[in-house]
């Protein structure tokens, strides 16, 4: 399938136009020049209203700005009336005049801002010649090299694009609203496992972000999405950014393809060695005679419960090359009486290896207030009261007590058995990690699976282990009492775990400094523990060996041990 015609003409109705190239560059040099970075405006707000403002909040950023434009600096640092007017126009959705706008972007002007679909007057305003933001451009970015075999090492300043949020407009969200970077977005980013891939896939691009981040790593990404405005938005943001993202907005199908469609319709029959995907995954009550037109196309995939998660889970690995990999958010609803991972576990191949961590689990109270809140529906009481009973009956029906979100990684295997039959999948791991975790945790988690591929290939008894530098020991004990009653090892990076340990595999680690193998530390355990390995004296030592061997690949594919090699 080609790029639409639509996108290529970059001039997709109630969207930023992409097709003014000369307006695009005029607006990038104007942003760079009064500094509206994620750096500049923190340095204008102060830490406190720029932290508030990450969190909705911008009364705070209100009252800094209203400072800056009078020339005063709130924490005695260098601000520009310039930099308070972009910010109050396009963060806070504050009207500004024309005058202002003129002078502070003096290359495009408000002019050119109209043009290219990012501003409208205000109306009832044209004597004061109020103008107001038709659609959010914020600073993102990132710094350094997300992977040392990336595209590109640097970090990024970019400026991105999407619809007003809810705390930026009154009113209910539009159904076919463009999601700006969210909690959701973000958290992709942080998880995403970065390595260089000749071809990746955005699936649900909304306003581009995953794509950006692709784009440092990858060869080629595909975008996919069902709405036509969200294509538009990432198009524009494609092109606004195209120098950071070392694109040729001459020739953007070298390195990007827009698809329009659902799923995976737009890819069929090709493969990717990198899918990853913030799909729209809220679990949305169904009506009879319902139309597309009245879902929220941002989150709601118009499928019954949680079928987008499921259909995906079944279907990503046809398109991923062999040794191709996916990660995605999702949610999962929870049956009363079943244990969390019993539906996610059902819809992954027994060929597949598939890691789910479930992050959070809410009532179904808890998930209707979310996402009634999320599209500002509670604004209508009548409607809050309707929609909220229509969730409760709608999770009632499948017997829902609780819902999942989490994040997902799957691999389809690299090679397959001589006679053509699957190979079983190696990794095979169902999770719940509640507690706050080192971020980005993407690196951490791709370190994972190299040491759950590294135990498939090594002889663990053979191998002289480490102490990973991060980890540390803990003992609690009674007063007076001869020995410790608890036990624990702790990480202080990544996924930061905690496990129990038992006195001989406490021993077994305390012994790990590189100089025996494994199976010399467990022969030495063994006679200490007063056994012998040969059974002379009635212990088991195959059994103590197995057992303690395989709680030592546990460690060390948790990353409580490394390869002394």
């Amino acid at each position: 399938m080609t790029d639409s015609t639509l996108f290529l003409a970059g001039n997709t109705p109630d969207a930023p136009r992409s097709d003014l190239p000369d307006l695009l560059a005029a607006l990038a040099t104007d942003l760079r020049g009064i500094d509206y970075t994620l750096d500049g405006v923190a340095g204008l707000l102060g830490e406190s209203a720029y932290n508030a403002l990450n969190r909705d909040q911008i009364i705070p950023a209100l009252l800094a700005t209203e400072s800056a434009t009078r020339g005063e600096s709130p924490n005695g640092e260098r601000t520009t009336a310039a930099l308070a007017a972009v910010v109050r126009l396009w963060l806070l959705a504050e009207p500004q005049t024309q005058a202002t706008l003129d002078a502070a972007l003096p290359g495009i002007r408000a002019a050119g801002l109209v043009e290219l679909g990012l501003l409208e007057p205000v109306p009832g305003t044209a004597e004061d010649g109020l103008m107001q933001a038709r659609a959010d451009l914020r600073p993102y970015g990132w710094e350094g090299a997300e992977t040392e075999e990336s595209v590109s090492s640097g970090g990024a300043e970019l400026w991105v694009a999407s619809d007003l949020a809810a705390h930026q407009q009154a009113g209910m969200l539009r159904h076919d609203h463009v999601l700006g970077i969210g909690q959701a977005s973000t958290t992709l980013v942080q998880t995403t496992i970065r390595r260089h891939v000749a071809r990746a896939l955005d699936l649900g691009t909304g306003c581009g972000i995953q794509s950006f981040h692709l784009l440092h790593h990858a060869e080629h990404v595909t975008a996919t999405d069902i709405s036509e405005r969200a294509l538009a938005f990432t198009r524009f943001n494609l092109l606004l950014n195209a120098e950071a993202l070392h694109l040729d907005p001459e020739h953007l199908e070298d390195r990007v393809s827009l698809r329009l469609g659902s799923l995976l319709e737009p890819v069929a029959g090709e493969e990717f060695d990198l899918v990853v995907s913030n799909p729209p995954f809220v679990i949305t009550p169904r009506t009879l005679g319902e139309e597309a037109s009245g879902q929220f196309t941002y989150r709601d995939g118009g499928l019954p419960g949680d079928e987008i998660v499921s259909s995906l889970i079944r279907d990503l690995p046809s398109v991923l090359a062999p040794g191709g990999t996916a990660q995605l958010l999702g949610n999962w609803e929870i049956p009363a009486g079943a244990a969390w991972a019993d539906r996610p576990e059902s819809w992954v191949s027994p060929d597949v290896d598939a890691w789910f961590i479930q992050r959070e689990q809410v009532s179904p109270e808890q998930y209707a207030e979310t996402w009634l809140q999320d599209a500002s529906e509670s604004r209508d009481r009548q409607h809050y009261r309707d929609a909220y009973a229509a969730y409760l009956a709608d999770f009632a029906s499948r017997n829902v007590a609780g819902i999942g979100f989490g994040m997902i990684w799957l691999r389809r295997p690299a090679v397959g058995s001589g006679d053509g039959a699957p190979v079983a999948a190696a990794i095979r791991r169902f999770e719940e990690i509640t507690y706050p975790i080192e971020q980005p945790v993407g690196p951490h988690l791709g370190a994972a699976v190299e040491r759950s591929d590294w135990l498939a290939t090594h002889n663990l008894a053979d191998t002289h282990l480490l102490v990973a530098d991060d980890v540390t020991e803990e003992r609690h004990q009674r007063p007076g009492a001869e020995h410790p009653g608890v036990i624990l090892l702790r990480q202080g990076a990544g996924l930061r775990r905690t496990n129990l340990l038992s006195t001989e595999l406490a021993g077994f680690v305390s012994a790990c400094d590189g100089d025996l193998s494994v199976g010399q530390i467990i022969g030495a355990l063994a006679a200490l523990l007063g056994g012998s390995l040969a059974g002379d004296d009635g212990f088991d030592g195959g059994a103590f060996r197995a057992g303690l061997l395989a709680e030592v690949g546990n460690l060390l594919r948790d990353g409580f041990l490394i390869p002394a090699e």
